[in-house]
């Protein structure tokens, strides 16, 4: 398919893939991805990365429809990950006078990913270098662990877009942004997530500059409304809550554990919590899971004893957010045990290796199936949480 130009002189030769199910081999993409791949036509012409592997026909496809009978002078490699940097070697055997323009680090990459001595044609930038290309002017960031150490953002003068690698990216397709917030903060938490201060220092350097397009290396190219896109990227990266509201997670076997939730969930939106939302970590894919912890400002971790630890969703769901730096969060724990409930235990060890993490006090205990007694706890924790 075509994507459409970002102006007249910037073309989206990127490809969309809906036939891949699983992103990086582990985050589901209901929706498709998209690998992007912007040229630059000017005096001198600049492609920005190349593509997957999985998309490589199409990619070339693109190129030379953009270019015709030019020729490419400059490879920007923004981010060395082969969902994006696969085809690296294949242009450079199509177009053997093309330059690559990088920082240290992508070159230091560039040799681990393949074997062809690519030393001879590379141009090594650093943090504020400039490149001309007649009436375009690149201007390089670097963006270490935004999300891989090499990364680096390309801002282009003339036109004022901002390049922004993997930054601002999402899962789906590359022309909607009907659920951007939702497709970017899934993408965000899960493949940018533990570099928050990181992020920040990015959005700091080019805080400065006047942008008017960002251009990422998946998804939509983002032109209207820039301060909402900016302000969400703001908000996550300092792990702020966007919803006052709790989350009740919930990892139940046979049910009992589950009708807790639901029943909790009753009385937290009878108490005055007005934003309660349910999460079945056995039936919800964990990228789906920890995207909605992240957004919301308090989570109810339901679940019950097993093999004398805690049940696995849950156990996968906690080690998940722990390696996210999930933080600065209210927690309250449920757990349910018919002769050892350990689960609050368990949970709890996982949550105190994490940074500003407030657990209630109330630890509601079932013993098989909610009975009276367990309700009074959890009107205490309702109580705790409103």
């Amino acid at each position: 398919m075509s994507f459409n130009n970002v102006t007249e002189t910037i073309l989206n030769t990127g490809v969309y893939d809906d036939t891949i199910d699983l992103f990086e081999s582990q985050y589901p993409v209901p929706d498709g991805i998209s690998y992007n791949s912007y040229v630059i036509l000017d005096e001198k012409i600049a492609l920005f990365d190349t593509a997957d592997a999985r998309a490589t026909q199409d990619w070339l496809d693109g190129i030379g429809a953009a270019l015709g009978a030019r020729k490419l002078d400059y490879l920007i490699i923004s981010h060395m990950e082969p969902d994006h940097a696969a085809n690296i070697a294949l242009i450079c055997e199509k177009y053997p006078e093309m330059q690559l323009v990088g920082n240290a680090k992508t070159f230091a990459f560039l040799a681990q990913f393949f074997d062809a001595d690519f030393s001879a044609r590379s141009i090594t930038v650093a943090e504020g270098d400039t490149l001309s290309l007649g009436a375009h002017t690149l201007q390089f960031f670097m963006a270490p662990m935004v999300h891989w150490p090499e990364v680096m953002v390309t801002y282009e003068q003339s036109e004022k877009v901002l390049f922004s690698a993997d930054g601002f990216g999402t899962f789906g397709m590359p022309y909607s942004k009907e659920d951007w917030a939702a497709d970017a903060r899934r993408y965000y938490f899960n493949i940018v997530g533990k570099y928050g201060a990181q992020t920040q220092a990015l959005l700091k350097k080019v805080s400065p500059l006047c942008i008017e397009k960002i251009c990422p290396l998946h998804g939509p190219v983002l032109t209207e409304d820039l301060c909402y896109y900016i302000c969400k990227y703001d908000t996550w990266s300092r792990y702020q809550p966007e919803h006052d509201g709790v989350l009740v997670a919930y990892a139940s076997i046979h049910g009992h554990t589950k009708a807790a939730a639901l029943e909790l969930a009753e009385m937290l939106k009878a108490g005055g919590v007005s934003d309660v939302k349910l999460c079945d970590l056995t039936r919800t894919d964990v990228s789906y899971a920890l995207a909605d912890a992240f957004s919301y400002s308090k989570m109810v971790l339901a679940a019950c004893t097993y093999d004398g630890g805690v049940f696995p969703c849950m156990e996968e769901f906690l080690l998940h957010l722990k390696a996210k730096a999930y933080q600065s969060r209210k927690i309250a724990l449920i757990e349910n045990g018919t002769w050892a409930p350990m689960a609050a235990k368990k949970m709890r060890e996982v949550l105190d290796t994490m940074k500003n993490i407030e657990i209630c006090e109330t630890v509601v205990t079932i013993k098989s199936s909610v009975k009276p007694a367990t309700r009074e706890s959890m009107k205490k924790l309702v109580k705790e949480l409103a």
